[in-house]
């Protein structure tokens, strides 16, 4: 059926481009896996409402070679939640490049958690998962992580209260953003402060590789993400059941 996920090429992905010569220095063995997943957001995430059908011919550069390389300033072997991931990205590029990665998608609507469901088993990712539901409803009940990335989600100074709390002891949150980044983040310092950040920069990530690079915020946090207001609910809420992959 036309739209559906499945284990051949998505049908009627017109207007996506072949892979830029880069695509192979930066996805490796995974290449393969990469196009057919932008087949899959050419077709099945465009018909689903997901993506844009004016995104497709710039997925590659503009979707996800530009969230691939956020792989540089993530740490080996450490635990993601992708906030607000949408129909994948940053999350599942993230995935191809990093095997070494466990991932976890976090999105709030259901038509774009099964999308996510379906491409996660036909890509073989065995070390991501699924949840549906808002950040500020799984506080406590997922187990916290060392890395929060986001994309497009909301400005700085909302997605920080969003996501640090999701975060380890001094874990870091990496929202990819685009010219504004600086302003963005001029304006949430004093936020920021209220969550228990103690540095934040503006970073590029894919020097070289791609031009312009991506344009990441990068926030660390001490030893209480998301501030001393959290903490009783973290509590509390890991005194329940945790929360599974779906």
């Amino acid at each position: 059926m036309r739209g559906a996920v499945h284990g051949g090429a998505a049908a009627g992905a017109e207007g996506l481009p072949s892979p830029p010569k880069v695509a192979g220095e930066i996805f490796g063995d995974r290449l393969a896996d990469a196009v057919r997943y932008a087949e899959l957001l050419a077709d099945v995430a465009v018909e689903r409402g997901l993506i844009g059908p004016r995104e497709v011919p710039r997925l590659w550069e503009r979707h996800l070679l530009n969230c691939a390389v956020v792989s540089e300033l993530v740490p080996e072997g450490v635990t993601v939640c992708d906030v607000g991931s949408g129909a994948g990205l940053p999350g599942i590029p993230l995935a191809l490049v990093r095997p070494d990665l466990r991932i976890t998608l976090l999105e709030p609507l259901l038509r774009r958690t099964n999308f996510l469901r379906e491409v996660v088993e036909l890509l073989g990712l065995e070390r991501v998962g699924v949840v549906r539901g808002r950040a500020e409803e799984v506080l406590g009940s997922l187990d916290a992580v060392h890395v929060v990335t986001a994309r497009a989600v909301a400005p700085l100074d909302r997605l920080a209260g969003w996501g640090v709390p999701l975060l380890r002891p001094y874990g870091q949150m990496l929202a990819i953003k685009g010219d504004t980044a600086e302003e963005e983040l001029k304006g949430a310092r004093a936020a920021l402060g209220k969550l228990g950040v103690v540095r934040s920069s503006v970073v590029r990530a894919g020097v070289g590789l791609l031009e312009p690079p991506s344009t990441v915020v990068r926030v660390e946090v001490g030893e209480s993400p998301g501030g001393v207001r959290f903490a009783a609910k973290r509590a509390r809420a890991a005194r329940t059941r945790p929360m599974r992959w779906q």
